[in-house]
């Protein structure tokens, strides 16, 4: 990318010269005092501006297998321009969610599918999945470090007092970076040191919860349908409060949100062994209109095709 820096420079640099012949000698004087670094900072960024920015352009799109292909050339991309300006905080967030994302939709997925036919196959996407939301969770550390230094550290030592300071637009970094840090626990169960910092993105999470409820259509609420029926330090009745997370992200996602259904279908009816409610939840994600919101084509197909795929599985779900 350092390349591509150089030529962008080089190229304005030209057109300026071309267009103001006369100008020369105070150019000349001006470069003496901005060093061309800044120039290729600014480019940098403004290349970083446009990635950061192009999220929909996959997400709205309806083939999984064409961004299953396309995206890590898209990460890839990112990576080489984020080496340029370590600090963008644009590019850390879409890095973080979109590795995270990635990892669930193209690896942790496919690693489910293919368990009954191919064990060892299953155990390898599994591992790849873990490496991948260790990956975003980077990312995201480093967003968060970047908006609030000295946070990581502080996190270890005292969680409340860390993130007292975090605000509303914090939100998305701690979601992503939660969420990521979530997954790789979640397939490390067999790793203590791992599991020992569990702490850590639940209470960010409960963060979100707190900030801004209602962000991104009630994502924290599809989360803690899951989460709730799995807390280990949790209190209360699981069932009554996944289901009023369920019902408030069916609220304001105006049930439009695939996710919120299989959530619920794998965690609570699974849980209660109720086969007519986890068929029919499903049924209803099947039965959205990926065309309604278009921003969310991609999760949308992505948990209808899960969905389909716990269909089959309900001799294997329910006694």
């Amino acid at each position: 990318m350092a390349s591509l820096a150089s030529k962008l420079l080089h190229f304005f640099q030209g057109i300026w010269i071309r267009h103001n012949r006369f100008l020369c000698i105070p150019i000349l004087a001006t470069a003496v005092l901005l060093s061309s670094c800044s120039v290729k900072q600014m480019a940098m960024n403004q290349i970083g501006d446009a990635l950061a920015g192009g999220g929909t352009v996959f997400s709205s799109d309806d083939d999984p297998e064409l961004i299953k292909e396309a995206l890590p050339f898209s990460l890839k991309l990112m990576e080489s321009v984020l080496a340029e300006v370590p600090e963008h905080e644009g590019l850390l967030l879409n890095l973080c969610s979109s590795f995270a994302q990635y990892s669930y939709g193209f690896v942790q997925l496919e690693a489910d599918e293919v368990e009954d036919e191919d064990y060892h196959r299953s155990v390898e996407l599994r591992e790849r999945a873990k490496n991948l939301y260790l990956r975003a969770k980077r990312y995201g550390m480093r967003g968060l470090e970047v908006r609030h230094p000295g946070l990581s550290e502080a996190l270890a030592l005292d969680l409340e007092d860390a993130l007292a300071n975090v605000e509303a637009d914090d939100v998305p970094y701690l979601y992503w970076t939660a969420l990521s840090w979530m997954g790789a626990i979640v397939l490390s169960l067999d790793d203590p040191e791992l599991v020992g910092e569990l702490a850590i993105p639940e209470a960010m999470m409960e963060k979100v919860l707190s900030l801004d409820p209602d962000w991104d259509s009630g994502s924290v609420h599809s989360f803690f349908i899951t989460y709730e029926m799995g807390r280990l330090t949790g209190s209360g009745d699981p069932v009554a409060k996944a289901t009023m997370h369920f019902n408030r992200a069916l609220e304001l996602s105006g049930g439009q949100m695939a996710s919120v259904y299989v959530a619920y279908a794998e965690s609570v009816a699974v849980e209660q062994q109720d086969k007519e409610k986890f068929t029919e939840l499903l049924n209803q994600a099947l039965s959205i209109d990926i065309d309604a919101r278009p921003e969310l084509r991609l999760a949308n197909r992505l948990y209808q095709r899960r969905a389909e795929w716990l269909l089959t599985r309900l001799d294997w779900l329910f006694l």
